[in-house]
């Protein structure tokens, strides 16, 4: 998770996310070398008195300037474009998840499974304990299966809210009416912090986001345990 002396991305906890970073690095080394060598032209012409005469009104000049940064727009699209339909991309999901949003706490519905469904509100801070997340924290966590595809259909019952968790590359408005679906692959166990991402009344900070990825085992065990309550 990020802490406040974090300033990049978090630590990719699925495929998704580890391309959407590679892609980010991508975009930026093309930016950084445009902006070094625009700089670098600007500086040369502040301190520069002289003028080239065959500078001026040049063709060819013209020409590279129009077509280079065409050139550059779409070695940039490319992977973008790709990328963006790896995002919608929902091959068969092992296991389907339906979580609704509402005023201020999360609901979440294993719908491949009989009556395994809760609610997931904000934990009260307690500073007597070690190792508690301040405002992240959540009594009962979203519980999925590492290396399995999933997928979650997110709606909502009052407001829009948004389902987002960051170290996953996940992010769908949960909108009254509609379903929207995102899937993802946990590729490692841990867990995993999210918040609303849509402002959506006076308690919207106050509705975290936890997912719990553990062993298919563990989550079997899991899913009988909660059948059982």
């Amino acid at each position: 998770m990020a802490t406040w002396s974090h300033l990049g991305f978090q630590d990719s906890a699925s495929p998704l996310m580890e391309q959407l970073i590679f892609f980010h690095d991508h975009a930026m080394v093309i930016l950084i070398v445009i902006t070094s060598l625009v700089a670098y032209l600007m500086t040369t012409l502040l301190f520069n008195v002289l003028t080239n005469r065959f500078l001026l009104e040049n063709q060819t000049i013209e020409m590279i300037w129009t077509i280079l940064p065409a050139v550059i727009l779409v070695i940039i699209a490319l992977p973008s474009l790709r990328l963006l339909y790896l995002l919608d991309e929902v091959n068969s999901p092992s296991l389907t998840i339906k979580t609704v949003g509402h005023q201020w706490y999360w609901s979440y519905e294993y719908s491949d499974f009989v009556q395994v469904e809760f609610d997931s509100y904000m934990t009260a801070t307690d500073y007597s304990k070690e190792f508690e997340y301040r405002l992240l924290d959540v009594d009962n966590r979203m519980v999925v299966p590492m290396d399995t595809q999933i997928r979650v259909l997110v709606t909502a019952a009052d407001v829009i809210h948004s389902w987002t968790v960051p170290a996953l590359g996940v992010k769908a408005d949960a909108i009254p009416g509609r379903l929207n679906q995102v899937s993802f692959v946990v590729s490692r166990p841990g867990l995993f912090f999210g918040q609303c991402s849509e402002i959506c009344g006076a308690n919207h900070s106050f509705m975290p986001i936890v997912i719990e990825s553990v062993s298919t085992n563990s989550f079997l065990s899991w899913v009988m345990a909660s059948s059982e309550d």
